[in-house]
């Protein structure tokens, strides 16, 4: 089987999971706390980085797999469980704002793999609100790891509070919209 850089960069991805969450458990006195931040937030960069161009490569490349499109959104709702725990055991989130997004995630995975096996993944396919809901995800998990000021007198806590609070408006929309859609095939199969 030949070399697949998409996939590389998905399990890359997972892989870098635990070494982010990882820089968090590191001793203060050795590795500062500003340290740990401004690595963390890196790596989970570097991930969602990765995210966008592991399936930009796909397509382009024309390198798409079944194996493929299983994994990219297991190894996205992984990284974003995993540092919305951090996050919430570091303080710097509500415990209910990470229990809304992971919940909703558990849900459209479950409601994308029932449909599947319908035939009808296509209706559930990823929306604009759901690449909306991801990007201020992403946004909102940099900024709540980095946590240290990027512009001064803003405080980086606020802004990332507030953009995880956009998406978990978001997460709750886009899981009704995806809910919607699949209300036929719950009458019919229900």
């Amino acid at each position: 089987m030949p070399f697949n850089l998409p996939i590389f960069l998905t399990w890359l991805r997972v892989a870098l999971i635990p070494v982010f969450v990882g820089v968090f458990s590191l001793p203060h006195a050795e590795y500062p706390l500003a340290w740990q931040n401004m690595v963390g937030a890196s790596l989970f960069m570097l991930a969602a980085v990765t995210d966008w161009f592991d399936g930009f490569l796909a397509r382009r490349w024309n390198q798409t797999s079944q194996f493929g499109a299983f994994l990219d959104p297991v190894a996205d709702k992984l990284m974003v469980a995993a540092a919305l725990i951090l996050l919430v055991q570091l303080d710097r989130t509500e415990s209910w704002l990470a229990v809304i997004i992971i919940g909703r995630e558990i849900t459209i995975s479950a409601l994308r793999e029932w449909m599947a096996q319908l035939g009808k993944a296509k209706s559930v396919a990823v929306s604009l609100i759901g690449k909306l809901k991801t990007t201020a995800q992403m946004i909102a998990i940099v900024l709540l790891l980095w946590s240290e000021p990027l512009i001064p007198g803003v405080s980086t806590q606020l802004l990332g509070t507030l953009a995880l609070y956009i998406a978990a408006v978001l997460t709750i929309w886009s899981m009704f919209y995806y809910l919607r859609v699949a209300a036929e095939q719950f009458r019919e199969h229900g």
